[in-house]
């Protein structure tokens, strides 16, 4: 008898980790950290729930960190087997653990150094060498490519549209003497969005994962170009400077492709861009070696121009903390991208510290905010706000946009299930907060009829064949 086991994003938005039990082999569908309250994240220093050695296939659906962050103490604490996932998402999840465990090492450096943690010393969760052995055991599997874990078990994974390389995973197994089919969503990206091709359909399973990370919500109806060359012209009329604090993965790129839209339609001046994000600049340069599994639109354009879609004119991108530095030096106007996304940490820090109090300038967040982040406190509309430590006067203008958001909504899932052409046996609701899982199971209920279940965390569910 098959089975699944929740070990993570149960009624939480985070820590995406699906344990399957076939009775042959056992196989986990990524390997998430767990983000945002202390509580959550306690339990990435906890032991994990099943034995690594015990498990033979790990499948990531994608590379943020929310699904791969726990693969150096995975494999550290005792996986030995190959970690499958697509080539860009491979290359991607290598970027994202090296760039985790540096920051984690410094985190521990930093508070050995100031002696406020409690523990002596204060230690990383893995070290750049875990990141590194991690990355050794990622294998490739293309799209489309159907490959068999073990007798009893084949894998098939197919484009989800949400950040590049992502996928939805398709596994066709055997219960007993009967087949079974599971599909893992993953993070499904938005229908019409730029550069990415949308959600792959299928027509049927018997079991589904869906994520639900906007379950209770809709993006608002917003006009990207109309409102970004705005935002762009007014600040540079008065003279200021735009800063975007912006994912590195997928919302940078889609935000220099809009870019370059609107330079090319003489919409906005040639304002020099500067990307100021070692992992941004990484991840944008592996873009333009992607450009096969673009949309037809972003597609296009290579085709028309030789150049690579998410590279814009004027585009400068920022490597060493000196030329970082040298920015603040710049009055002229200019575009400023920067991590972190939510203004937590990263060089975007220092370019708040000196943008902020001068109201030439204009500070846009273009992805969610999460409560109690120094981004939702600007939006709500702060007038000061404390970085290292000490008080920033907020004069700039303050602005967001939606439109650059790389999930789907309430609806946009609803049409992605829709394309299924039978109701499974049972769909689960996972990846996301209480209210947002709720809220799309009782949806999907109502409008398809589907039986839906939010799963708890550590649940184990019995999978039956035909």
């Amino acid at each position: 008898m098959a089975r699944i086991q929740f070990l993570g994003a149960a009624k939480t938005v985070t820590g995406s980790k699906f344990l399957v039990d076939t009775g042959r082999t056992r196989f986990m569908v990524d390997c998430g950290m767990f983000q945002g309250a202390k509580n959550l994240r306690l339990q990435n220093w906890q032991p994990f729930p099943v034995q690594p050695s015990s498990v033979d296939h790990v499948l990531l659906t994608h590379a943020h960190i929310d699904h791969v962050g726990m693969l150096p103490r995975f494999i550290r604490d005792g996986y030995h087997g190959p970690v499958w996932t697509t080539p860009a998402t491979r290359e991607l999840t290598e970027i994202t653990l090296l760039d985790a465990a540096h920051l984690q090492e410094e985190d521990a450096n930093f508070a050995n150094k100031k002696g406020y943690s409690k523990h002596k010393p204060a230690l990383p969760l893995y070290t750049t060498g875990d990141a590194e052995k991690a990355a050794r055991q990622l294998r490739s599997l293309d799209y489309g490519q159907v490959m068999d874990l073990s007798e009893d078990t084949r894998v098939t994974i197919r484009d989800a549209g949400h950040i590049l390389g992502s996928g939805i995973v398709q596994v066709d197994l055997r219960a007993g003497s009967k087949p079974l089919r599971v599909i893992f969503s993953g993070d499904l990206g938005r229908y019409h969005a730029k550069i990415l091709r949308d959600p792959s359909p299928f027509e049927n399973t018997d079991y589904l994962l869906v994520e639900s990370t906007y379950g209770n919500r809709q993006h608002p109806e917003e006009q990207t170009q109309e409102s970004l060359a705005e935002i762009i012209n007014q600040t540079a009329r008065r003279g200021g400077s735009l800063v975007v604090p912006a994912f590195a993965i997928g919302r940078t790129q889609t935000l220099l492709y809009v870019i370059r839209e609107m330079k090319s339609d003489n919409r906005i001046p040639d304002l020099p861009i500067y990307v100021d994000s070692p992992m941004a600049v990484d991840v944008t340069r592996l873009f333009c070696n992607y450009i096969a599994d673009f949309d037809d639109e972003a597609r296009a354009v290579f085709q028309d121009t030789g150049a690579c879609p998410v590279l814009c004119p004027n585009l400068h991108f920022v490597h060493s903390t000196e030329e970082s530095k040298n920015l603040n030096s710049m009055r002229f106007p200019c575009v400023i991208i920067s991590a972190s996304g939510m203004a937590t940490g990263g060089r975007i820090l220092h370019h708040l510290i000196h943008r902020l109090p001068d109201p030439r300038n204009t500070i846009l967040f273009i992805g969610f905010q999460a409560n109690g982040t120094r981004g939702q406190l600007l939006k709500d509309g702060a007038r000061e706000i404390k970085i290292h430590g000490e008080p920033v006067q907020v004069r700039a203008e303050i602005k967001s946009m939606e439109s650059f958001s790389a999930h789907a909504d309430s609806s946009e899932i609803l049409r992605w299930l829709s394309s299924f052409r039978s109701a499974p046996k049972c769909t689960f609701v996972v990846h996301g907060e209480p209210a947002a899982s709720e809220a799309l199971a009782s949806q999907i209920q109502s409008d398809l009829g589907w039986k839906c279940h939010v799963p708890e965390q550590l649940e184990i569910v019995e999978l039956t064949g035909q």
